[in-house]
């Protein structure tokens, strides 16, 4: 017998559903046989009149029978106003999508809690297991594996050591220089520069050892700490700084987009923490009490460097403008978003829009807000206009369960893929959805109103005849 949020899931979901053809211009949805922890575009690889292909990275969150696995899946991304309303809303939720198919399979030591490519070159991207390693792979390179139980695990082709203790989540790379950076139970932030190594990946020049450079070696990476135990074969390299302040586990970090040695970290401690490398391993700032609770997220606007989005286990997002970080040594937001009813897994600012991010939570719902919206009148898609929260002005509940994670396509804006863990409401799995809303709900007032009327011109005509 389902339980009273079971039953309120699945008439959320039938809801939702409904409207699909009301407010998505695209969607796909693929189920997945084992949860995926994460999701990343890749490279786009082709262009045609009506879809584009692209490369996606997933994982295979498994309960030992098989192999933990990354996987490399090419996605068809359909063009903004191709696909029928008709076409995208009938779906079986059990069914793997056409839409995506899988590429590429590598056997990932231990399971693949978050995965980030590198923006110079996406065909390079990190993992973080359970344990206190982050790996590096060149997922062109690597052989397409086969997950059978007993298969040995493939190779990462970079290794970056330096946490004392796991480091199961917080990752990033530098958008402008080829820097990684990470946090984990040992309370620390470590940065490395896989510079060295960038050529060897590309190109398999023999490295050359840059200034400052910690060296390479080749001996096993270190064990995990309650984790993963197995030692990871590959070159290994160390860090160039690491940076400590937080007092309980580092859950995410995130680099300056316009400045290599800036970046941030949230924690279980409450405090968001600004960094300089240039100026010694302590933080720049440090914010007290940033949200009630544990914070999960973090990230940094693209377009506004002023701008930073945190996300907690108290249920909001708050905003901090980086003039004005705190009070009286307690966080001073510029705005608390409240509209999730569990606790936030993941902001991330869009890279088409200066003033829009997405939020996604342990309620199964992905937000997007416009900073800009608030104070002003707004329709809200897919809500109760009068009772929507200030600034959101859209509601994906397109998953039954938490989202662990999403991701914008740079590549396609307004173009979304999202993940969800569905171990808890269908014993199981997990779902994917890739998916663009309608452009009337974004685009400015004006012009949607413009378009309506030409259509209305023409529908009168249309009577007329």
């Amino acid at each position: 017998m389902k339980t009273e949020k079971g039953r309120s899931v699945e008439e959320r979901y039938s809801q939702w559903k409904s409207l699909v053809p009301v407010l998505y211009d695209w969607l796909a949805n693929h189920n997945l046989v084992w949860p995926s922890q994460s999701c990343r575009w890749g490279p786009q690889l082709e262009q045609a009149t009506y879809k584009s292909r692209q490369r996606l990275y997933l994982s295979e969150q498994t309960d030992g029978s098989v192999p933990n696995t990354l996987v490399i899946a090419n996605c068809e991304v359909v063009k903004p106003r191709v696909a029928a309303a008709e076409h995208i809303s009938q779906f079986n939720e059990e069914a793997r999508s056409p839409f995506v198919k899988k590429h590429k399979t590598i056997i990932h030591p231990g399971e693949v809690n978050r995965i980030r490519e590198l923006p110079q070159n996406s065909k390079i991207v990190a993992t973080h297991t359970d344990s206190p390693d982050v790996l590096i792979w060149d997922v062109e390179a690597q052989p397409n594996r086969h997950a059978v139980l007993g298969a040995t695990d493939s190779h990462p082709d970079l290794v970056l050591t330096g946490h004392k203790e796991n480091a199961e989540f917080a990752l990033a790379m530098c958008p402008t220089e080829p820097f990684v950076l990470s946090g984990g139970k040992d309370k620390s932030v470590v940065l490395w520069s896989i510079h060295d190594h960038i050529s060897t990946l590309v190109t398999e020049q023999v490295p050359t050892k840059s200034p400052g450079s910690a060296g390479t070696s080749a001996k096993h990476a270190s064990k995990g700490v309650g984790g993963n135990d197995k030692p990871v074969d590959g070159p290994s390299i160390g860090p160039r700084g690491m940076y400590q302040g937080h007092e309980d586990t580092v859950e995410d970090v995130q680099f300056c987009p316009s400045s290599a040695p800036e970046f941030c970290s949230v924690g279980d401690d409450s405090c968001l923490m600004l960094w300089d490398a240039r100026a010694g391993s302590t933080p720049a700032v440090k914010v007290e009490k940033a949200h009630n609770t544990d914070i999960h997220c973090v990230d940094w606007n693209p377009h506004d460097i002023n701008l930073i989005l945190t996300g907690s286990a108290d249920n909001t997002i708050h905003l901090f403008d980086r003039r004005n970080l705190s009070s009286s040594g307690v966080g001073s937001p510029v705005h608390k978003f409240v509209g999730h009813s569990a606790a936030v897994l993941c902001v991330q600012w869009s890279p088409d829009k200066s003033s829009v991010f997405g939020s996604s939570a342990e309620d199964g719902i992905l937000n997007v807000w416009d900073h800009e919206k608030i104070g002003k009148r707004q329709d809200t898609a897919g809500l109760k206009a009068p009772n929507a929260p200030p600034g959101l002005f859209f509601q994906h509940a397109g998953h039954r369960d938490k989202v662990v994670d999403f991701h914008w396509n740079t590549s396609d804006p307004w173009t979304i893929v999202s993940v969800s863990d569905d171990c808890e409401s269908t014993n199981g799995g997990g779902t994917l959805q890739i998916w663009r809303m309608m452009d009337l709900i974004y685009r400015p007032a004006d012009e949607v109103l413009a378009e309506l009327d030409k259509y209305k011109s023409h529908i009168l005509a249309c009577e007329k005849d």
